[in-house]
């Protein structure tokens, strides 16, 4: 019998899927480009974006955002999109990033369960631990460096009381992935003090469900709160 004669492997990478919005971003930014769109040109609105491409408005915001980090486009509140006249592109930040509606919709769905389950475990000393960072959340400025540590700190908290290091450190991991670009310039047209206080008092909701041992409760406030952070980040640039 004859051995299959070896041959050498191809020297290529596997290829991954796509993120939607970094499609949407390169079909922008090869009109860009080619000069469909002139400098200093303003863009379609993101609703007729959306409807154009027959996408969810989230995609196209994470799109025009990805744009803007890059320099290509500048996004003015109250006026519109527009293509920069003097462009400095920086470098395209690199593929496996992941969107900032994607990350909320993950954590939404793991963090729902992780507090369901904090809720059945937690003890008075987990239920202080809590109130020592709401109570430090309550006295300090949005948006900062300090917030952005204090809301961490509030989930990998409610993590710990499930007494796993590994999922610690996951919930924490996934915070991270928003310390990024993308999502800091996102957070930038959105986040202010009123977005801060309406979330610190989600945070206590899903505080109060864990200390009552309310498992759905906990679920469900730690979803609802996920949940209205995108919606927080999807209000119209008023175009």
């Amino acid at each position: 019998m004859v051995g299959r004669e070896e041959i050498d492997p191809v020297p290529v990478k596997a290829v991954e899927p796509r993120r939607l919005y970094r499609q949407v971003a390169d079909q922008l930014r090869a009109l860009i480009e080619s000069g469909e769109f002139a400098p200093g040109a303003r863009l379609p609105s993101e609703r007729d974006l959306a409807e154009q491409l027959g996408l969810s408005r989230p995609t196209v915001r994470e799109a025009l955002i990805a744009l803007e980090v890059e320099g290509l486009i500048t996004i003015r509140v109250g006026a519109g999109i527009f293509v920069k006249v003097r462009p400095q592109p920086v470098p395209r930040i690199r593929e496996a990033i992941e969107g900032p509606f994607e990350l909320l919709r993950a954590r939404a769905f793991i963090e729902g369960a992780v507090a369901a389950e904090a809720a059945r475990l937690a003890g008075p000393d987990d239920v202080e631990a809590l109130d020592d960072v709401l109570d430090r959340m309550e006295h300090s400025a949005h948006p900062s460096a300090e917030t952005l540590s204090l809301d961490r700190a509030f989930h990998t908290t409610v993590a710990g009381i499930l007494g796993n290091a590994v999922m610690v450190r996951f919930i924490g991991e996934l915070f991270d992935q928003r310390i990024n670009p993308y999502f800091a310039r996102l957070s930038s047209y959105f986040e202010n003090p009123e977005t801060w206080r309406a979330a610190l008092l989600e945070h206590r909701a899903v505080r109060d469900a864990i200390a009552a041992g309310d498992e759905v409760a906990a679920r469900s406030a730690m979803r609802f709160h996920l949940e209205r952070s995108q919606d927080r980040f999807s209000l119209n640039f008023s175009e």
